[in-house]
């Protein structure tokens, strides 16, 4: 009995033994989730803090003193000034009309050769467009024909003189009668009046001939351009048959543009024909241009309220294009603060106009901060600030574009 009993004990410490067995597996197991998830939380929050680390990093870089000292970095503090108050428009520039020639055919015709492609600068006078026309023949043989007439009368004309001299000189001599030079005289002025009519027919054709450009030597259409400048579009495609009026080639003289605005009716005082406004573009957004307003319109637009306004663009170096996108400041109000800095402290990056404040650390090297800022005007190599920098500040003034690099440069993915 005793034997049994201790058997039975002993079985009972087995399973015992067995479930804290189990247990101490599960505690263990919650333990390491518990880890995990504590790592994971800190993980998440390295991985949250990292892009505002990043973001505070790419607005700043150290130099040392050596790299100042070789990149000829000089700073200086920003120096105060007043601007007029500005509204801000958008604008669009697009081609002096008064400058840009859009030539369709002049009959109806089958395009032979296209000279030009677009983006061309282009001479006065220069081929485009070649074509052939049933109508550009028929215009060269009435050319021909009117010039064989002006011949033929021009012969009737000289014999009728001849013969009215003669009859004039036999009447004096008594040899005829007064009759027969009358008729002679009026023989004579019929002959310069068809002579007249002929010469007027073939003066006709000679300006169809010049309209339609129809060549002496092939009789082919050539469409050649009015006026010296840029082509703009080319609508012709060599072997297709194009009506009279349709539109070839458009070519425009680029060294002025037009500026068309859409001017916020607060402004609408303030605009007048010979008022300048300034204004940037994308492609140079560091550089400020300005216009000279040529015309205000009557009425606000029912849609946007806005006036709409044309200025007119000196663009002489050809920097500008037209069909770009304008930001547009129109001066009126009252004046308000800004900063001015030289030109060379105003650098381009991530295409956007920066200027970068400079934090010496007392040893000779420094921390530099990007500054997104808003340039106004320019004069006397000095761009004016109206957002994003303090009067006082220290701005990088020489070697601007060593400091530009240094920005660069930590962008650069590290090895490793």
């Amino acid at each position: 009995m005793i034997a049994v009993n201790v058997r039975h004990e002993a079985r009972r410490a087995a399973r015992l033994y067995r479930h804290l067995g189990r247990l101490a597996v599960v505690l263990s197991s919650a333990g390491a989730l518990v880890g995990c998830g504590k790592e994971g939380d800190g993980d998440a929050e390295a991985r949250a803090a990292a892009p505002d680390t990043a973001m505070a990093a790419s607005k700043v870089v150290v130099m040392s003193a050596a790299q100042i000292e070789h990149g000829g970095v000089h700073w200086a503090p920003a120096e105060a000034n007043t601007v007029a108050a500005a509204a801000e428009a958008p604008g669009r520039l697009v081609p002096n009309e008064d400058r840009t020639a859009r030539l369709g055919a002049p009959a109806q015709g089958r395009v032979v050769a296209v000279h030009v492609q677009p983006g061309d600068r282009v001479a006065r006078g220069q081929p485009l467009v070649t074509l052939q026309s049933p109508g550009a023949s028929a215009a060269r043989a009435d050319f021909s024909k009117a010039t064989a007439e002006v011949s033929s009368r021009r012969a009737a004309t000289a014999y009728a003189r001849s013969a009215l001299e003669r009859a004039e000189r036999l009447l004096a001599a008594k040899a005829i009668a007064r009759q027969d030079v009358e008729r002679a005289r009026a023989d004579d002025e019929l002959a310069q009046s068809a002579l007249a009519q002929a010469q007027a027919e073939l003066d006709r054709a000679r300006t169809a001939l010049e309209q339609m450009g129809v060549s002496d030597a092939s009789g082919a259409m050539v469409v050649r351009a009015p006026l010296s400048g840029v082509v703009l579009s080319r609508e012709a495609a060599p072997g297709s048959v194009v009506d009279a009026g349709a539109s070839l080639v458009t070519v425009a003289d680029v060294g002025t543009l037009w500026l068309d605005i859409s001017a916020p009716d607060r402004v609408t005082a303030t605009l007048r024909p010979g008022a300048g406004v300034r204004f940037t573009v994308p492609a140079f957004a560091a550089d400020t241009f300005t216009a000279r307003v040529q015309s205000v319109g009557s009425a606000l637009d029912s849609a946007t309220r806005t006036l709409p306004v044309r200025a007119l663009v000196q663009n002489g170096l050809g920097r500008l294009r037209p069909e770009m996108f304008a930001t547009v400041w129109i001066e009126g109000g009252a004046a308000r603060a800004a900063v001015a800095v030289p030109d060379a402290a105003v650098q381009l990056l991530d295409e956007k106009p920066v200027v970068f404040v400079a934090m010496p650390d007392g040893t000779g090297g420094a921390r530099f901060e990007r500054r997104d800022v808003e340039v106004g005007a320019k004069m006397g190599g000095r761009t004016q600030i109206v957002r994003g920098l303090n009067p006082g500040e220290s701005v990088v003034v020489d070697g601007a574009f060593a400091v530009k690099s240094e920005f660069a440069r930590s962008k650069m993915p590290s090895e490793g």
